[in-house]
């Protein structure tokens, strides 16, 4: 396994880190992000779905749904974003139907993890964001 660090200064370099994290992403589908509350999660993917093509007005929070469906303007691809946190337990993941998301083959974005571990594919890549002193993000991208 490999890990790789990607430094975001400020909100004003997310749209580089988010466009060198895909890069890295080669055909994985899977991400599961973790971070404290308020590390940047919700705001890094946003990023990312428009570095993947999403129209930067449809990527926001899932928060009040659980999960966001967008579709790439430059490859029609199929991205999941997921905002597990209000979650109690694994039923409740898999009575939404998490399962078959993961399996979809589609480009699946998991904030809050945690209550997922078990049946995440073992080709999750593992994404922590991490707030350093002086406010900066460090996104470690476990490949």
């Amino acid at each position: 396994m490999s890990q790789t660090t990607i430094h975001i200064a400020d909100i004003e370099h997310i749209g580089e880190a988010a466009r060198k994290f895909v890069e890295l992403m080669d055909d994985r589908t899977v991400f599961a992000f973790n971070g404290e509350m308020g590390a940047g999660k919700t705001t890094f993917i946003s990023a990312l779905a428009c570095a993947l093509g999403v129209d930067s007005g449809e990527a926001n929070s899932p928060s009040f749904a659980l999960v966001n469906e967008y579709r790439s303007d430059t490859t029609a691809e199929l991205i999941y974003h997921f905002d597990l946190y209000r979650l109690e337990n694994l039923e409740e993941a898999i009575d939404m139907g998490i399962e078959d998301y993961l399996d979809s083959g589609a480009l699946c974005l998991i904030e809050w993890p945690e209550l997922v571990n078990d049946i995440l594919p073992d080709d999750t890549v593992r994404v922590d964001i991490t707030v350093n002193p002086d406010g900066s993000r460090d996104v470690t991208v476990n490949l």
